[in-house]
């Protein structure tokens, strides 16, 4: 199994990240595949076999921690393609929200 469970939402309250700036203030780390919940249940294909696919966006996948559980919110093309390569983790921005769903202040870590 490459994923720890495979669903179709987000089970967490909206947390405001919108952007691929909001989301640079969460410093990446290393995530286990096995430990991530997907949000999706679909891939575009074309995502996932495209060479450019990070160009664009930000080059972590992210992720969002809720009550012990990682949901794998975006990067799920990043995700597949490690496991395809035989890889058991990636480098992902982990937002750790607070069990009444709240989002811890990020200001203090912004880089500028």
């Amino acid at each position: 199994m490459i994923f720890k469970a495979v669903g179709d939402d987000r089970p967490y309250p909206d947390h405001g990240l919108t952007t691929a700036r909001d989301w640079a203030a969460v410093a990446p780390r290393t995530v286990r595949l096995d430990q991530l919940t997907t949000t999706k249940s679909h891939l575009d294909l074309q995502s996932l076999l495209a060479e450019d696919s990070t160009f664009f966006g930000d080059l972590f996948a992210h992720v969002v921690a809720f009550r012990g559980e990682l949901y794998l919110e975006d990067g799920l093309h990043r995700a597949l393609r490690s496991a395809l390569q035989g890889r058991t983790i990636i480098h992902a921005r982990v937002l750790e929200l607070a069990s009444d769903g709240s989002v811890p202040d990020l200001s203090s870590t912004v880089n500028t």
